[in-house]
């Protein structure tokens, strides 16, 4: 009885050693969390600094609350958080302000979010936004 207590005691631990291991690599779906900027976008025959010349987009992602928030470089923006570890969706209406905005920036902004389908994230601190295979959008950490 002493030794399938004692194994049942160390069967524990090493259970408890991979959770935290694997909580500490943020695998899969964690890695989305926090606060992203863009900082390339394809598509428009505009520069990037001509579409962003004051601000540039930011994507605030929240998994556990399943929310995406942001601004467009002109207006806050918010909406659900559709996604799993390679695959995110932002066909959900999102919910907005509504200032005028100069220029196509917000709108290029919207139009390419639509046409997301997959998601990479390299070293942590480079979140790609694909359609297909096509990075489309690219964001750093913040």
């Amino acid at each position: 009885m002493k030794n399938l207590i004692f194994v049942a005691i160390i069967l524990a631990g090493l259970s408890a050693c991979t959770a935290l291991k694997s909580n500490s690599d943020r695998p899969g779906l964690a890695k989305l969390e926090g606060n992203w900027e863009l900082e390339y976008i394809s598509g428009p025959r505009i520069a990037f600094n001509g579409l962003y010349p004051d601000r540039k987009p930011v994507m605030k992602i929240e998994v556990a609350d399943k929310r995406v928030s942001g601004n467009s470089s002109c207006n806050s923006y918010s909406g659900k958080l559709v996604a799993d570890d390679t695959h995110i969706r932002f066909d959900s209406p999102f919910v907005t302000t509504k200032m005028a905005c100069q220029g196509e920036g917000e709108a290029v902004f919207f139009q390419m979010l639509k046409k997301v389908s997959q998601y990479t994230i390299t070293g942590g601190k480079t979140l790609n936004l694909m359609m297909g295979d096509v990075s489309i959008m690219r964001f750093k950490r913040k």
